[in-house]
């Protein structure tokens, strides 16, 4: 496949970009770790990524021990573009009907019996934050939107809009989500503060007029920025499209896939794993591979993009055994020596410790 202006804009997207764009293109959800301390930061990073790169509303909901299911579902919500549109009607014509009571009062009511209808929708990019210490009930909430692409509320089933995304944004030193959770979410994503916040850094510029003193100088607002109308996307939808077509028809080698199911198999017997690996986790391997090779100009996935899919489908599946479960504790291992192996051991040491046993296709 040849290099087009589509793959060439994608390559110059940021690592964090390209985990939202991913998981746009296969109609999957992730999770965005960062430290604890740039948290807010990469927030509002991810809401100028929404906004500014792919042109979809979003919404941010904020859990916590107190939160409830109704402030998850109200949080979800965003004004709906037929409400504001309305909205705008129902200013006009109060303008063009001061001097007509009986109209203006026929014009009201209809209006509002327009909006009450429907003048909500679930946003196209909801950012979850803090849900590993919100109770259990509102993260099986979370799971069935992810599941079902609906919401309840008192007054109104929501579902989802078709480009729908749940970004699981999390301390990474935290608690982590829920197993049954934590299995469905696509891929994982580790965002380094050192990598910085491009989009925010180019919004938050400052403005300064020479002649001015220091009091006068004027900061830009990065939600204005993000919120412009006027400001052309980068990746439009129908470009996103695109990409999906592409990762239908990408194809995968016998060698390639025998590849990707050895590194599935080390994955299960390694010794630090705890419960295993799931058959969904296998699903989106596949799918992660497949999605991968047309960002890269491929129409076939390569081992490296297997590798790739690999260190993002499973940190945050597998989970860490204890030494006291350790296989080899069946047989007369020595405890203490067990312990000192799996001291300090991570999924992502798992993950490399595989690629590294399992030998690649030429």
């Amino acid at each position: 496949m040849e290099t087009s202006p589509l793959v060439e804009r994608v390559q110059d997207l940021t690592d964090l970009e390209l985990a939202i764009l991913l998981s746009l293109v296969a109609g999957e959800h992730c999770i965005i770790q960062t430290e604890g301390s740039a948290l807010e930061s990469l927030e509002q990073e991810l809401r100028l990524v929404a906004s500014n790169l792919f042109g979809l509303s979003h919404a941010v909901v904020h859990c916590d021990e107190s939160t409830t299911g109704e402030d998850f579902s109200d949080g979800i919500l965003v004004e709906n573009e037929n409400h504001r549109r309305i909205n705008h009607d129902y200013v006009e014509n109060g303008r063009n009907s001061e001097h007509d009571p009986s109209r203006r009062d026929r014009s009201k009511s209809s209006v509002e019996e327009e909006v009450g209808q429907d003048d909500q929708s679930i946003a196209n990019i909801v950012i979850i934050t803090g849900l590993p210490n919100a109770n259990n009930d509102i993260q099986i909430q979370a799971l069935e939107l992810l599941r079902t692409r609906r919401m309840f509320t008192h007054t109104a089933v929501h579902s989802a809009p078709k480009a729908f995304l749940l970004i699981f944004l999390n301390d990474v030193d935290g608690t982590r989500l829920t197993h049954h959770l934590n299995d469905h979410i696509f891929i994982s994503h580790y965002h380094d503060p050192e990598d910085g916040f491009a989009n925010l850094e180019e919004g938050s510029e400052w403005i300064e007029d020479d002649r001015a003193s220091l009091s006068s100088v004027v900061h830009r607002s990065v939600t204005q920025n993000a919120l412009s109308p006027s400001q052309p996307t980068i990746l439009t939808q129908e470009e996103i499209q695109t990409l999906k077509t592409r990762t239908q028809t990408t194809t995968i080698s016998t060698e390639v896939k025998t590849y990707l199911h050895n590194i599935i198999t080390f994955l299960r017997l390694h010794r630090a794993v705890a419960g295993g690996i799931s058959p969904l986790a296998t699903t989106h391997f596949n799918l992660l591979a497949k999605c991968l090779a047309p960002l890269h100009g491929l129409s076939f996935v390569t081992p490296s993009l297997i590798a790739l899919a690999a260190r993002k489908i499973y940190p945050h599946r597998i989970t860490i055994t204890s030494p006291e479960n350790e296989r080899s504790m069946q047989y007369g291992s020595d405890l203490e020596a067990v312990k000192a192996i799996l001291e300090g051991v991570r999924p992502e040491d798992v993950i490399e410790d595989v690629l590294v046993q399992v030998e690649a296709p030429l």
